[in-house]
């Protein structure tokens, strides 16, 4: 286990993490204390608990954003997916019938 040394809110924080996962931790706690400057800046200093709470609200918020925007993504891409299922089985069929059309021209030309 890797031990990280944060600063948020000027207060520094021992976080203990997998191996390797230092610099993305370190990169979260980066954001967060940006977060909490942004919050400080247009409120004050309420109190570390308050300012934490707030913080995590708002990011919450923004990664519900960005559920939601993933899941737009999501169906737009099945539904495309599935307009090209289907135009691909339209164009299929209509080889075949093309197909079926040519087949009984030749018996007819035969005839």
């Amino acid at each position: 286990m890797a031990q990280v040394s944060l600063t948020i809110n000027e207060r520094r924080y021992q976080i203990a993490c997998e191996d390797g996962q230092e610099a993305h931790l370190s990169r979260l706690a980066a954001y967060v204390d940006r977060r909490i400057g942004e919050l400080v800046a247009s409120v004050g200093q309420v109190g570390d608990a308050q300012l934490l709470v707030m913080v995590s609200l708002l990011i919450a918020d923004e990664l519900s954003d960005a559920y939601g925007e993933s899941e737009t993504l999501r169906a737009a891409d099945q539904g495309a997916a599935a307009r090209f299922e289907a135009e691909e089985t339209l164009g299929s069929g209509m080889d075949a019938l093309a197909n079926r059309i040519e087949d009984v021209a030749a018996k007819l030309k035969e005839a």
